[in-house]
């Protein structure tokens, strides 16, 4: 990947190849002159009399205490310790690299007021690919991802801990000593604007958004397989349908089923069909997929549009009125369309789990009961149904939106919070749901292939039909197959399922 100059934008595609590999980063000239004029101003503002919040005041409801300017340096210093109080496991280390990625970015755009040297410093940190530890527990999206964020910092004081490459967790100072660098000692307004901003959520977004693209499209593939598992009808994908109600995510998935059925022998099969209509799972499948497709695509906009915006609070803005208090640090902008992506996965998981079901049952497939061969001494595919229907069903919950809620903190300072950063973490948990059912639709539609092997399928759903055969032999008679299950759950989230699809089928769409 080509280094980024910070301060100047982040791409759609430098963001979503930052989540597999961290891009080398500088500091050009134009981001350190308006980061020197910046901080000129907070340094005058520091020497004079006048209150200015976050410089030489007390932070949220101490906002109206004055600070001597003796212990400007402990305040800043405080904040961090006090505000790094998060709970619960570990962020992945990619969500804490694009986290301190996002705020270099921020900083270096020269509205922080932040010194050079603490982004310098940041970037020697982020070159060294140690992190530090940080709690995914204790944000509310209010004034920013404060919590995750002081933990994030905590090593710029040398405290907290940070995490090699290797996974290894040490003290910070330790860690600091290995790497070279020296902890540094805040001046003025360098820790409120390293603790405030929803950077966190936002790297935690951008995780998603880019697990949801890859199983945008298998999502399609699998369903393409099941198409043909079903011998169901290819009609209902015809290009010519979307031109009659153009949502752009029914049009992509409409397309993307036709690439992934391109030379299907099952077509023709239903020449002397007599079943008139598949069920809505099959049959329905460009408008299902294609909403969850466009909300994807919404949070996609955002998610960008975030990562070159900068969130802390005060700005420092130049002009008459130099330092403006404002609310960009809020996490409603991300909050809702979060929300809507977990429903968006749950749509995919409930019309993936009734494909599942409609091949297991004979009076909906016409093939034998859970497609083993030999049903009743066998139950075959049972209970792979019902286990995709327990994730399914939990996906249900996961929908319900975490940006409903809202819960006064700081002494009612903070009177309306976001719970966006708790939209991110449902997200990722309905997205490893996801994951679960896919695969298990992608075994079930495998399985029914095995009773029309004398029918070509589409070359993309071929391609994913011989790929399932690669790990796993068909089901004869009963086995164990928790392990199959969990192994097709690596080949989707890994994008293997995708990537066997398109290198038949040609590129698919998210």
């Amino acid at each position: 990947m080509a280094g980024i100059s910070l301060g100047e934008g982040l791409a759609p595609e430098t963001l979503l190849a930052a989540v597999g590999k961290a891009p080398a980063v500088k500091l050009g000239r134009e981001a350190r002159s308006r980061m020197k004029t910046s901080r000129a101003i907070v340094d005058r503002l520091a020497a004079g009399k006048d209150a200015v919040y976050g410089v030489n005041t007390g932070f949220g409801a101490l906002a109206r205490t004055r600070i001597p300017p003796d212990d400007v340096h402990r305040l800043q210093r405080n904040l961090l310790l006090s505000h790094a109080v998060g709970t619960g496991p570990d962020l992945p280390a990619v969500e804490k690299r694009l986290a301190l990625l996002l705020k270099m970015e921020a900083l270096a755009k020269g509205s922080s007021g932040v010194r050079i040297g603490v982004v310098e410093w940041l970037m020697k940190l982020y070159r060294s690919g140690w992190l530090p530890r940080v709690p995914a527990q204790g944000s509310v999206g209010a004034s920013g991802d404060l919590a995750p964020l002081a933990h994030l910092f905590l090593p710029v004081i040398g405290a907290g801990e940070l995490v090699s490459p290797e996974g290894r967790s040490t003290s910070a100072r330790r860690a600091l000593a290995r790497i070279g660098l020296k902890p540094l000692e805040l001046e003025a307004k360098d820790g409120l604007a390293l603790v405030n901003g929803m950077e966190v959520t936002n790297a935690m977004g951008i995780h998603a958004w880019a697990r949801l693209r890859n199983l945008s499209r298998v999502a399609d593939a699998a369903g393409a397989l099941s198409v043909e598992g079903l011998l169901a009808s290819h009609r209902p994908f015809d290009a010519r349908i979307f031109r009659l109600r153009a949502h752009p995510g029914a049009g992509r998935t409409g397309a993307n089923l036709r690439k992934l059925l391109a030379g299907s022998g099952v077509a023709q099969a239903h020449a002397d069909c007599d079943r008139v209509q598949d069920p809505y799972s099959f049959r329905c499948m460009p408008q299902v997929h294609g909403a969850a497709k466009d909300a994807v695509a919404h949070l996609g906009a955002i998610l960008v549009r975030e990562a070159d915006s900068v969130t802390d609070n005060p700005l420092v803005l130049g002009g008459r009125d130099p330092v403006v208090s404002a609310g960009n640090f809020h996490g409603q902008p991300l909050a809702i369309p979060l929300d809507q992506a977990a429903i968006a996965v749950c749509a995919w998981g409930n019309i993936s789990e009734r494909r599942t079901a409609t091949l297991v049952n004979p009076a909906m497939s016409g093939l034998p009961a859970f497609l083993t061969p030999k049903p009743g001494l066998n139950s075959g595919l049972m209970m792979a149904q019902v286990t995709a229907a327990a994730l399914a069903s939990e996906n249900k919950g996961l929908a319900h939106p975490a940006s409903a809620d809202s819960i006064p903190t700081d002494n009612d300072q903070e009177d309306h919070v976001s719970m966006a950063p708790i939209a991110a973490r449902k997200l990722h948990r309905a997205l490893d749901n996801l994951e679960g059912i896919l695969a298990i639709e992608i075994h079930t539609a495998a399985q029914a292939r095995e009773f029309h092997r004398d029918l070509r399928a589409g070359k993309g759903a071929e391609a994913v039909y011989r790929l399932v055969r690669r790990h796993l032999p068909p089901l004869g008679n009963d086995r164990y197959m928790a392990p199959e299950i969990d192994r097709l759950r690596e080949l989707v989230g890994s994008g293997a399922v995708a990537d066997a699809a398109e290198k038949a089928a040609g590129s698919l769409e998210a």
